[in-house]
């Protein structure tokens, strides 16, 4: 365990957690919604520190992140637990496991000196906190992200963006890029099947953004519950209204964990959903989990082919300052 950042004592050993948006205020013994972080003589500390449940070196497209040192490989960790409980989760294994319910559960010990090791040992040019959620194990993605840092290599949240502004400025010196799964555009759908609620998310879109820290957006179309028109211009607008810029991951759902019953999101509907974002203005726009489907980005003026993507590679066709080199149009990311 590790004594946990970001929370206040309260009184009678009662303690204010405000890493996310819940607040949570944990009395004496108790945990917090996330399952991982404990109030111990009120102390708060974090059972997410020092184990990994999962640890790879991947391409970094699969995170998704596609104009962030594309054809680059991420160490990718994660610990158990999460502070969502989406029913359609398809890591629920590990995200939905915390020592709340299973005190005796446990991962594979791996400091952070370790993880750093590991990511250059492999060629990685950065080190992604994913799979589950990295706002839960902060304090271990804060102390590896330093070190990486100092190391010369970047660090990446995938997240579902419920953390506070307060977590986000704190580790924002060492946080390179973002990919936030904005889940849905209606706040009784992350009331009731995430279990979150959707403000926060916004604001932490409009944060990472002001703090010019890289982001892209994914959102998994959901059949029967996210996938109405409406709401899909609804996220499209929204994105656009901050920067036409942001790249836009439309995710096609199948079946998995409570969802388990439903069919994969038609095609015609992701179809729609792309037409939707670029009538919105959004220029980088992808489906995935779509066979067939071009995973290529193409210069939002001349459409000349940019970058082509042959997982895990990735030809990267731009001028030197980030530049179509046919028509001269300015190429969002870092490359």
């Amino acid at each position: 365990m590790r004594e946990a950042m970001l929370y206040e004592h309260i009184k009678d050993g009662e303690v204010h957690c405000y890493l996310c948006n819940h607040h949570c205020r944990i009395k004496p013994s108790e945990f917090g919604t996330c399952g991982m972080r404990q109030n111990l003589d009120g102390r708060l500390y974090s059972h997410a520190y020092g184990e990994v449940i999962a640890a790879n070196a991947d391409p970094i497209e699969k995170k998704p992140l596609y104009h962030f040192l594309p054809g680059s490989r991420s160490f990718s960790i994660a610990t158990m637990g999460c502070n969502f409980q989406c029913e359609f989760c398809q890591n629920w294994r590990i995200s939905q496991a915390n020592k709340r319910s299973d005190d005796r559960a446990r991962g594979i010990e791996l400091s952070p000196e370790k993880i750093v090791e590991e990511a250059k040992s492999r060629g990685c040019q950065s080190i992604a906190y994913t799979y589950t959620e990295p706002t839960v194990f902060f304090e271990y993605a804060y102390d590896t992200a330093r070190l990486a840092k100092a190391e010369g290599i970047a660090n990446l949240f995938v997240t579902n963006g419920f953390m506070t502004k307060e977590a986000i400025e704190t580790i924002q010196p060492y946080l390179d890029a973002c990919n936030v799964d904005l889940k849905a555009f209606n706040k009784d759908f992350y009331k009731n099947v995430c279990h979150g609620r959707l403000q926060p998310v916004l604001d932490t879109i409009r944060t990472l953004k002001d703090l010019g820290i890289w982001l892209e957006v994914t959102t998994l179309i959901v059949p029967g519950s996210n996938d109405s028109e409406a709401e899909i211009k609804g996220i499209a607008d929204f994105l656009a209204g901050i920067d036409t810029n942001i790249p836009w991951h439309i995710s096609r759902f199948h079946p998995d964990y409570k969802y388990s019953d439903l069919e994969p999101t038609p095609l015609s509907v992701m179809k729609t959903a792309y037409e939707l974002g670029k009538a919105a203005g959004l220029k980088y726009i992808y489906l995935g989990n779509v066979p067939g489907e071009s995973v290529d980005t193409y210069c939002p003026g001349c459409r000349q082919l940019l970058i082509k993507r042959g997982f895990p590679e990735a030809e990267v066709n731009l001028s030197e300052d980030g530049r179509c080199p046919k028509c001269g149009e300015p190429v969002a990311g870092v490359f």
